[in-house]
C-alpha cells in the first residue's frame, strides 16, 4: 500500500522514473547524434513541446487500458524511443541532457531525484522507484537530498491562524497557491483551516497578497547529524547543498558536520543564486572547503527565480543570464553547471538561442570570440542539464488530482490509464531537452 501522506512523491516518482529522468537528483537521458542533426531544422521549443503532446495525445487515445493497461504503458515507452535506458547520469551531465525532477525540499511528506533530507521521503521516492522498475527494467536512477546552511527560500513554510482571518475574507491566498495548500473548513469552523503544512513547499506567493497581512514564513535549517546518517543509507546517492552565498561560515560548518558521510556519494551539488560578481568568488571558497575530502563529481546548480516555473514564459531568463555569464568565465572552480529556477518548457529554446545547448565553446555568444572550457571540462557541455521543480509538478499533478478525486489515495500503477496520462505529460517536457523519437 501507499502512504497518503506520501502518494505525492511516489506518484511522481513513478512517472519520471519511467520517462527515465533524474528528479531533484538529477537523472539525465542522452541525446543520439541523429537526434543532434535532426534538431537543426527544429521550430521553438513550444512548438515542438505542443507537438509532442499531440502526438502522444493520438497515441494513448487508441489504448484501452481495462485489459493489459500496464502492456500498453510498456510499449508506449518502448515507442517514445527513450535511449538513456543504457547510459548513465555521468554521460547525461558531459553531454548536456542531465534533467532533473525537483520534488521539493520543504516537503516532508528523478539520471537523479531530488527530495527533502528526511527518511520517510526517500523511502517514498525508494518504492517509487521500485514500482516503476517493477513495470519496466530500467535503470535506476540517482536518489538526491536536499538540505541548507542558513536561511533559504526552499526550505520554509506559510503559516497562519485561520481563526484571525476576517470572516468576510476574499481568500486570495487560497486562489493563488500553486500546491492547493490552503484550505478552509468553511466559516463556522475556520479553527480546522489553514496551512497544509505537508503540501506547502515555501514559494512564498500567499506572503504578500493577504490583505491583512495575516501570514508569515517559518524557516528552518536540516539537522547535520540526522542528514549525515541518512546519507550512510545505500539508498542515497547525492545531496545538494542549498546556500545564498554570503554565509561562508555556515556552509564550512555544514560541510563539516557531514563528515565521513560523503564519501560514497556519487554527487555533490551546490545551489545558489545570481549574486553578480560574488558569485564566482564564492563558489571558489566552497569548493575550497569541499576539495579537501570531496571523492565525487560536483554540480553548481543555478537558481535563476526560485520556484517560478509555472508562471509563465519570462520566467526562466534570469536562470538563462546566469548560466551564460557563468559559462563565460575561465576561472571558475571545477564542476558542472545546471539550470534551474524558472525552468519550462522554454527553458530549452531559451539555451538554444544564445548558443549555450548542448555545445562545448561560446563562439556564436560572445560575439565571435570561442571561450573553450577550462581544461577539467574540455570534453563537457558548458550546460550540463536542467532541473525542472514547480513547472513539471503541476503539469503531473493535474493528473494526480483527477485520480485521488475519483479513486482515493491509491497506486497510480493500479490505474494505467492515469499512468499513461502522467507519462503523456512528462514525456512531452523531457522531450524539450532529451528530443527522442521526434518522428
Amino acid at each position: 500500500m501507499c502512504s497518503t501522506f506520501y502518494i505525492f512523491f511516489y506518484f511522481l516518482v513513478v512517472i519520471i522514473v519511467l520517462c527515465n529522468i533524474v528528479l531533484f537528483s538529477g537523472n539525465f537521458m542522452h541525446f543520439s547524434n541523429e537526434d543532434e542533426n535532426k534538431t537543426a531544422a527544429m521550430k521553438p521549443e513550444d512548438t515542438y513541446y505542443n507537438h509532442r503532446k499531440l502526438m502522444l495525445h493520438g497515441q494513448l487515445h487508441a489504448i484501452n487500458c481495462n485489459n493489459g493497461g500496464l502492456e500498453k504503458v510498456k510499449n508506449l515507452i518502448a515507442k517514445s524511443g527513450i535511449p538513456s535506458i543504457i547510459t548513465s547520469p555521468i554521460e547525461s551531465l558531459q553531454k548536456g541532457n542531465w534533467v532533473k525532477l525537483i520534488c521539493g525540499a520543504s516537503f516532508e511528506v528523478l539520471d537523479c531525484i531530488d527530495c527533502a533530507a528526511e527518511a520517510s521521503v526517500v523511502n517514498a521516492v525508494n518504492n517509487g522507484i521500485k514500482a516503476a522498475r517493477d513495470i519496466i527494467p530500467i535503470r535506476r536512477p540517482w536518489v538526491m537530498i536536499s538540505v541548507n546552511d542558513d536561511e533559504d527560500l526552499h526550505f520554509r513554510k506559510a503559516e497562519f491562524n485561520p481563526i484571525d482571518c476576517p470572516v468576510d475574507c476574499s481568500r486570495p491566498c487560497e486562489n493563488i497557491c500553486p500546491a492547493n495548500a490552503i484550505s478552509y473548513s468553511g466559516k463556522d469552523d475556520l479553527s480546522k483551516g489553514g496551512v497544509l503544512a505537508e503540501r506547502c513547499y515555501g514559494c512564498g506567493r500567499c506572503l504578500p497578497i493577504c490583505p491583512y497581512d495575516k501570514i508569515s514564513a517559518i524557516t528552518y535549517i536540516r539537522d547535520v547529524a540526522a542528514t549525515a546518517k541518512l546519507l550512510k543509507q545505500d539508498d542515497v546517492d547525492a545531496i545538494e547543498i542549498h546556500t545564498n552565498g554570503r554565509q561562508a561560515e555556515s556552509f564550512q560548518k555544514l560541510w563539516n558536520g557531514l563528515g565521513d558521510s560523503i564519501d560514497k556519494l556519487r554527487l555533490v551539488a551546490v545551489s545558489l543564486p545570481d549574486n553578480g560578481d560574488l558569485s564566482i568568488r564564492a563558489m571558489n571558497s566552497m569548493y575550497a572547503t569541499m576539495k579537501v575530502n570531496m571523492r565525487c563529481l560536483n554540480l553548481w546548480q543555478l537558481d535563476g527565480r526560485p520556484m517560478s516555473g509555472d508562471i509563465g514564459r519570462g520566467a526562466t531568463r534570469e536562470a538563462i543570464a546566469f548560466a551564460l555569464r557563468l559559462a563565460s568565465i575561465r576561472d571558475k572552480p571545477k564542476g558542472f553547471l545546471q539550470l534551474a529556477g524558472g525552468t519550462n518548457a522554454h527553458t530549452v529554446d531559451g539555451l538554444r538561442k544564445k548558443r549555450l545547448f548542448q555545445t562545448t565553446t561560446l563562439s556564436e555568444a560572445l560575439n565571435g570570440e570561442e571561450v573553450p572550457l577550462n581544461a577539467l571540462h574540455l570534453s563537457h557541455a558548458l550546460i550540463s542539464g536542467v532541473a525542472f521543480g514547480g513547472y513539471a509538478r503541476k503539469a503531473i499533478g493535474r493528473v494526480l488530482s483527477s485520480l485521488q478525486s475519483e479513486h482515493g489515495y491509491v497506486c497510480v500503477e493500479d490505474y494505467p490509464d492515469h499512468l499513461l496520462e502522467a507519462l503523456r505529460e512528462s514525456l512531452a517536457l523531457v522531450g524539450t531537452v532529451k528530443r527522442y523519437n521526434k518522428s
